[in-house]
Formats: C-alpha cells, sequence, structure tokens
C-alpha cells in the first residue's frame, strides 16, 4: 500500500488553508530533502505546493462552468558539487517522491560541471518573515460568484443597445500554500489568497464589430472593483472600440494606456535582467550608473507592503528582498540578479530570482483628461499585438490598436497600425504620466506617454 506524505480528508472538500497546511508541507519538503541528501546530493532545494480555486463563468445570463480545482506538487533541484539536475511531479507519495530525487540525481549525474551553480549564498537568505497580512481568502460560495459574475454581465449587456452579446463574466477566488526549503537550514511556508472577476462583451455596429474586457483582481472580494463597475468599464471600451477610421502615417505621441503601460515598463525590467547581461544580449548592457530612462523616472521595489500582489519576504531561492531602486532619477541603480545570474557577473543575488516586487513607477502624475491635453494630437494605445521587441538591438515594432485624439479629446477609434521606436528613445522620451494607477498588480504604473513614435497605417 502506498501512502501520500500530505494528508487530505476525502470525506470533505477543503476550501481554505490553515497554519497546520504550512507546517504539514514544511514537514513534507523537510522529508524529500532528506530522501535527496540519502540519495548522495551534496545539497538539494524544494518547492511544494497546494492550491485550491473556484472558478465560475456565466454566459448570457446562465452557467458556462464550474470548476473546483486542488493541484499539489512539488519541484527539486540537487546537486552532485557543480552538477545540477531537476525534476517535477503532481504525485506526492512516498514512492513519487522517491523517483523525483532519483531523476533529478541521474540528471546531475549526466550534466556538464558549472562552477556558478548552487544554493544560494547563506548569509543572503531570509531570517525575518514579516507578517505580510497575504492570506484573506474569501468563501468558495458558487453562488456568492455566480452573482457576481451575472451581476458584471447583465451591466455590461444593458449598458447600451450596441452591446451585441456577451462572451463570457467569470468569477474566482483562490487559496495558496507555499513551502520552501534547501539543505542549507532554509525552511519556510506561507499562504495567500486571490480573488478576480472579468466580464468580456461585444459591442456592434454598422461597420463591424468589438470585442472587450475588463477585470479585477485582489487578495480578497472587498478589494475588488464592484461587478457593477466591472460590466460598465467593458461595455464602455468595447463601444470606444466601434467605428475605427484610418490616420496617415507619420510621427505621432503615443499614449501607452494603463492597460498596456505595465507591458512597457516590463521591457526595461527584462533588460537590465541578470541573463541578458551575462550573455550580452541587451541593448543595456553594462548599464549601472547610467541613464536609461527620463530624468524625471524611479522604478522601485516594495516588497513589504501588506496584502499587496506582489508582496513577499525572499525570492525562490530563498534570498531576502529589500526595498530597492532599479532605477533612480533615470539612472540604473541595481540589475535583477538570481543567484547564478549574480556570480556569473561577479556580484550578488538581489532577491529577484522571482522577478520584482511591487514594483513602482515614481514620477510626477497628471489626471488623464490632462495628459490628453498635452498630448494635443495622437495616439492612444490600449491594445497590442505582436512580440516585435526586440532586447538586444532595442528595436521596438508591434501591431496596435486604440483611440485617436484630436485637441486633447478623444476622436474616434483606430486599428490595424504599428508603432515603432527605439526602446533608448520612447524611456528617455517618456514625458508626462497618468494618475490612473493601478495597485492591484505587481507593477504599479499609469498611462505613460512617449513624446514620439512611427505610426503607421497597415
Amino acid at each position: 500500500m502506498t501512502t501520500s506524505l500530505v494528508d487530505v480528508n476525502e470525506d470533505a472538500v477543503q476550501t481554505v488553508h490553515t497554519p497546520d497546511d504550512e507546517a504539514t508541507l514544511s514537514e513534507f519538503v523537510s522529508r524529500i530533502l532528506e530522501v535527496a541528501k540519502s540519495g548522495g546530493a551534496t545539497a538539494a532545494e524544494v518547492t511544494a505546493g497546494d492550491d485550491i480555486g473556484l472558478d465560475v463563468k456565466m454566459r448570457e445570463g446562465d452557467i458556462d462552468t464550474v470548476e473546483f480545482s486542488r493541484d499539489r506538487g512539488f519541484d527539486i533541484t540537487v546537486y552532485r558539487g557543480k552538477r545540477r539536475g531537476n525534476a517535477s511531479t503532481t504525485d506526492t507519495r512516498e514512492d513519487a517522491i522517491q523517483e523525483a530525487v532519483n531523476s533529478a540525481l541521474a540528471i546531475a549525474e549526466h550534466t556538464e560541471e558549472d562552477s556558478f551553480s548552487g544554493l544560494a549564498d547563506p548569509d543572503l537568505l531570509a531570517v525575518d518573515f514579516p507578517d505580510l497580512d497575504l492570506y484573506r481568502c474569501d468563501p468558495m460560495d458558487v453562488e456568492q460568484l455566480k452573482e457576481a459574475a451575472q451581476t458584471a454581465e447583465s451591466t455590461a449587456l444593458d449598458f447600451d443597445e450596441k452591446i451585441y452579446q456577451s462572451d463570457g463574466a467569470r468569477a474566482s477566488v483562490s487559496s495558496n500554500c507555499v513551502a520552501y526549503g534547501n539543505s542549507l537550514g532554509f525552511l519556510h511556508a506561507y499562504r495567500s489568497s486571490s480573488s478576480s472577476l472579468y466580464a468580456d462583451v461585444i459591442a456592434k455596429s454598422s461597420n463591424g464589430m468589438q470585442r472587450a474586457a475588463w477585470f479585477t483582481m485582489g487578495r480578497q472580494r472587498s478589494e475588488l472593483d464592484t461587478p457593477e463597475f466591472v460590466g460598465t468599464k467593458a461595455a464602455e471600451h468595447a463601444i470606444r472600440k466601434l467605428d475605427p477610421r484610418p490616420i496617415p502615417t507619420g510621427e505621432y505621441p503615443v499614449l501607452f494606456d494603463q492597460t498596456v503601460a505595465m507591458g512597457l515598463i516590463l521591457h526595461i525590467l527584462n533588460a537590465l535582467s541578470g541573463r541578458p547581461q551575462y550573455l550580452r544580449s541587451t541593448y543595456l548592457l553594462d548599464s549601472l550608473e547610467k541613464q536609461v530612462t527620463s530624468t524625471e523616472v524611479s522604478l522601485k521595489e516594495y516588497p513589504f507592503i501588506p496584502g499587496a500582489m506582489g508582496s513577499r519576504a525572499y525570492d525562490s531561492e530563498g534570498v531576502a528582498t529589500s526595498e530597492k531602486y532599479i532605477v533612480e532619477n533615470g539612472v540604473a541603480k541595481n540589475y535583477l540578479l538570481s543567484s547564478y545570474s549574480g556570480r556569473k557577473l561577479g556580484m550578488q543575488s538581489t532577491g529577484n530570482a522571482s522577478g520584482v516586487c511591487n514594483l513602482t513607477v515614481e514620477t510626477q502624475t497628471l489626471p488623464l483628461p490632462d495628459v490628453l491635453k498635452q498630448m494635443d494630437r495622437g495616439l492612444v494605445v490600449t491594445s497590442l499585438m505582436g512580440q516585435g521587441v526586440n532586447i538586444l538591438t532595442g528595436d521596438y515594432s508591434r501591431g496596435a490598436s486604440g483611440y485617436w485624439v484630436e485637441n486633447g479629446e478623444y476622436a474616434h477609434a483606430v486599428d490595424e497600425l504599428t508603432i515603432a521606436a527605439k526602446l533608448d528613445d520612447m524611456y528617455k522620451n517618456m514625458v508626462a504620466f497618468g494618475d490612473d494607477v493601478e495597485t492591484r498588480r505587481n507593477i504599479r504604473t499609469g498611462s505613460i506617454l512617449i513624446s514620439n513614435m512611427t505610426v503607421a497605417a497597415l
């Protein structure tokens, strides 16, 4: 008879995690580390997760799907000296643990030695674990989720006769428990939760149809926008996209709407990450203490904001996170480094093996109508298509759609455009920032105005 090392009560559906789950998952990680050590690993690290979720999707007033999920598993990395092997599984039985560890050890046996591999520097591991208030799990109540999704959808459908149909509204809640441990003695577990609501509608006119969506998310339902707000925003965006008109190819100011501005910030974070730096595959190579954006802009991490979606005390290697500038007044101050990329560059990990923590664009902001007035005539981008971003050369060219602005006011919708520029020019020519900052995501920014880009009709 095989036994599972993560106990599950088969007679009841578990919908929340408790401190007992943290303890159980920590014991589970400790057991896997013991198996790895006994199998000959000189070092090892394990991440184990237990995720519970409920998702309700409505379409045209009826329930489309109700999905309850329970996903468990672990990922193990072992080292034989400087040889590394990795394996993962969703099976938590004793024999599955042994099999995963053996697979990782076998892989390590046949890989090349890498002098930069290994666990994090012990001196950088987190020792303080503040209560970040990440767990505020809502009840997993189908009726509550159904009502929220139904209200969002009906609000959108009733907003205007131009709303042709719904493509669905979805409400969800999740409860997560994660534990990480390594053979250096680090072991910690924590719980987190999230709730979200999403609505997707189609508007129709004599010139065709347009789709738009809106969503909201947070640690718990009370932090979300109301269902009425979500439905209204989805409908407004769909209607505004109707009847697009052509514009002449030219050089214009381009405003990246709040919904796509986060992607713009991600590109510079990628260019300042460790892997592109040590591979010498970034246009911002060796850019520390050099100007990389407008001097009016700072990018700073805040890992310890209570309840925020990007808050954490340590990264995926156990390295302590810290409040720090990535860019300060336009000047690059830190790369985003894991232990491996740090060693490749002769530097220490910055605690960013899992990415950034509540990365905030710090600058003077303006109400969006004032940003449009400053823009006067140009393009507001609300949707981007394609993968035309080259971090090595800094070339940026993507398909886009959105709205045309004349005299600081929305004039009409536009689509099937291409916008192009050099990333370096774009970041150094960020000239205005909207106060429509979304604080419930891991990258916190409002709309961003670029003074000049090439806009071409397809």
